[in-house]
């Protein structure tokens, strides 16, 4: 009778892990960019603002533009979307990449996540339609041209999900999404060497799956990208740690094999949480410029981006002269050192828990090429296995 009261806790306690996940506490004005800040010699700006979803929901949200913008003139905005456990200040990271270049970026708390309404995420299911809600009211601003789509993790699989619906959207940025939440399930059971047999894992997740419906009002069954691929046929970049033991990198291969738009996938070390490396960053940088075709900066190394730029993938380019690419890049370090300095100091890293030890571990800002020559610690991430 123990053992079977010990197997329901362990199902309930992985139910609340898939639909009621830590929730990331902080304070936007600690823990996102500032108000007004600079990077590279551009000021910018951090917009805070809140939007209703379908069902009602507030959704808490930060636009992060130029100053200097000008209402006459749309830019290319870029949407990011945070992982399970994750919150707004996950794309602080997005923010140093893009916003140099004249993309601007917005990001959310799904509802049920960080600072907005709700009891529940979805992994997806539910945030698809946040993510309708900011794009409706980006386009109705007429402040945004092309729009963009960078999701980590869960941020991912919603990406992939609205853009089956939509394609409108100019590119994806796609990194560790899961292919299948029924399949995710049951490889967790072998990775954690829960030791049952399958037969009994299948009609526990069949449980799981009736109590989640009820609950979140979704059905894990599905959260499937492998169906929705086929029919999507906007340009995605994916990425994927190779040493990824949690959602293992052949979800995305499988992705990729049925992806119908144009696709590549960028393959890196670390695991699920790990920082990305400064390849990864320069590759999503180019791709979002050749999709999104921001207006030119004006800045002393603005040539030497469009240099960089007009290299397209570097990854799949043949004959490329290394000696070239070393000497653009190079040229950049130097032209971002002259300017990093009258750059504002970013957000400081999350030192503190909340009484529930959310936010418990800092992730380090990756040093960009293009904008900065020092590193960043930025927001501590929910390491609790965010998908």
């Amino acid at each position: 009778m123990s053992s079977l009261v010990l197997g329901i806790k362990m199902i309930d306690q992985f139910i609340n892990f898939v639909i009621r996940p830590p929730r990331a506490e902080y304070d936007p004005d600690q823990y996102l960019w500032e108000k007004e800040f600079s990077l590279g010699g551009t000021k910018c700006k951090r917009q805070d603002l809140e939007l209703t979803n379908s069902r009602g929901h507030t959704l808490r949200c930060s636009h992060y533009v130029p100053s200097s913008s000008r209402e006459d003139t749309p830019l290319p905005c870029v949407i990011y979307c945070h992982g399970n456990s994750g919150c707004r200040a996950d794309a602080n990271e997005a923010v140093m990449v893009l916003l140099p270049s004249n993309i601007t970026v917005f990001t959310l708390d799904f509802s049920g996540s960080g600072l907005s309404e709700g009891d529940y995420v979805s992994l997806g299911w539910h945030e698809k339609d946040d993510l309708k809600t900011v794009v409706s009211y980006l386009r109705n601003s007429n402040q945004v041209s092309r729009i963009g789509l960078w999701g980590r993790s869960m941020g991912a699989v919603t990406s992939l999900l609205y853009g089956a619906e939509d394609p409108s959207i100019a590119g994806m940025v796609l990194d560790s999404a899961f292919s299948n939440l029924f399949d995710l399930m049951m490889e967790l059971v072998d990775v954690y060497k829960i030791r049952l047999p399958k037969f009994t894992v299948k009609v526990a997740v069949q449980y799981m799956r009736r109590i989640i419906q009820k609950k979140a009002k979704f059905n894990i069954m599905d959260l499937n990208c492998v169906k929705v691929s086929p029919k999507t046929f906007i340009p995605a970049l994916f990425g994927h740690a190779s040493g990824d033991k949690f959602i293992q990198p052949h979800h995305s291969d499988l992705i990729l094999k049925c992806y119908a738009g144009d696709k590549n996938i960028i393959k890196f070390d670390g695991d699920h949480n790990s920082s990305r490396p400064q390849s990864y960053y320069d590759s999503v940088l180019v791709f979002f410029y050749n999709v999104l075709r921001p207006p030119p900066i004006s800045s002393s190394y603005s040539s030497k981006l469009e240099s960089y730029y007009s290299l397209g993938d570097v990854n799949s380019a043949t004959g490329l002269d290394e000696s070239f690419l070393y000497e653009i890049i190079s040229g950049l370090r130097s032209a971002c050192i002259d300017v990093a300095s009258s750059s504002s100091a970013p957000p400081a890293p999350l030192t503190t828990k909340p009484t529930n030890e959310l936010l418990s571990e800092a992730m380090p800002m990756i040093d960009t090429v293009y904008l900065f020559s020092f590193l960043l610690e930025f927001s501590s991430r929910c390491l609790v296995y965010p998908f």
